[in-house]
């Protein structure tokens, strides 16, 4: 395969890190993009520059860091133009970037909270798709463009305590739905991956608010009963960032152990 140029959001951990690598593996270039700091509104630590250095380090090759907070659209431009300036084009945009709160019933959960899991996990993604797509575009006939994104389980449960949390993942599987329908026969395609208990930050700040002694908890609601290894979910976005999924699009993919069963 032709070398392919990817982006992928929340690079520094858990599935966008595994993402990352798992695309390196297989030879694309990759902008890692992470905003690298805490959030002040969020009681947890997010993914570090040191978190994000060490996911290039591993990769190796063509992989290069880039700091930004998917809920600032210029930002998500200026990481849409380096990935161009660099590699001169783009070809898979992934808004793999997420957050998690909540531990409350939806009225009762503060508001700044709410806020930033509807602006990191929703307005995050469109942010992305709205600059990224147009970069897919670019790229002369025939295109093979990929725009994925990760949704969740939570997309189609209603999980207690974590109501911004699923309509945010919801909302980002309509969106895709509405981008696949929209791209239509441009090469161009756009799909997600809706995954289950993985095991990763996110999974044991719920953990956390569910106040659960650690995320292995989470193990039993799944058939296969273990979580997820964030590696499953990268394989399978790899899969979808390739020409051979030239098939689908506007899927949302369950990786979810068997959860949504």
């Amino acid at each position: 395969m032709t070398a392919r140029t990817a982006l992928v959001t929340g690079a520094a951990r858990g599935i966008g890190a595994a993402t990352v690598l798992e695309l390196a593996r297989r030879g694309y270039t990759v902008l890692a993009v992470d905003v690298a700091t805490d959030d002040p509104a969020l009681p947890y630590s997010m993914g570090s520059k040191a978190d994000l250095s060490a996911v290039v380090e591993q990769a190796g090759g063509n992989v290069e860091p880039f700091v930004a907070d998917v809920r600032d659209p210029s930002a998500m431009a200026a990481a849409v133009a380096e990935a161009e300036r660099r590699w001169g084009g783009l070809d898979v945009a992934i808004a793999a970037a997420g957050v998690v709160a909540g531990g409350a019933p939806a009225w009762e959960v503060p508001l700044e909270q709410e806020q930033a899991v509807l602006d990191v996990n929703l307005n995050g993604v469109v942010n992305l798709a709205r600059v990224a797509v147009p970069a897919l575009l670019r790229r002369p006939q025939p295109r093979s463009g990929r725009f994925l994104a990760v949704a969740s389980a939570a997309a189609t449960r209603g999980l207690p305590m974590l109501a911004a949390y699923c309509a945010a993942k919801a909302g980002v599987a309509g969106l895709v739905r509405a981008l696949g329908a929209e791209l239509g026969a441009t090469g161009v395609t756009a799909n997600a991956v809706s995954p289950g208990s993985t095991d990763t930050p996110i999974l044991a700040e719920s953990a956390r608010l569910y106040a659960l002694p650690d995320a292995a908890a989470f193990a039993a609601q799944q058939p296969v009963h273990r979580l997820l290894d964030p590696a499953e979910v990268a394989a399978v976005l790899a899969f979808l960032s390739g020409p051979d999924s030239s098939a689908m699009t506007g899927a949302v993919v369950p990786v979810d152990g068997g959860l949504a069963l």
